[in-house]
């Protein structure tokens, strides 16, 4: 099971630009992976943990709410969150 999980400095910097919800929901998917687990905590819906396509093919993307994502790589001792992002739909 995989207990680590490191922020890359861009994902250190765009934590602090976040809004108290935002890092609170970030804060609680990070603790339900160290307490249940990847696999079970990318069951809860909420989350919509799934793998990206394109040239972030490898990287996986959670949803921490509708405007904001959290993308991360996963390795066999860790998860690196590489950076957490602001969506909106002009970005499509």
């Amino acid at each position: 099971m995989i207990k680590n999980v490191v922020l890359s400095k861009k994902a250190e910097k765009d934590l602090q630009k976040v809004p108290l919800f935002i890092l609170d929901k970030f804060s609680f998917w990070v603790d339900s992976i160290t307490e249940i687990g990847l696999h079970e905590t990318s069951k809860a819906k909420g989350f919509h943990d799934e793998p990206l396509k394109g040239k972030r093919k490898g990287q996986r993307s959670i949803r921490l709410n509708k405007a904001y994502r959290a993308i991360y790589k996963l390795s066999l001792e860790k998860i690196e969150f590489v950076e957490v992002l602001e969506v909106n739909k002009h970005d499509y």
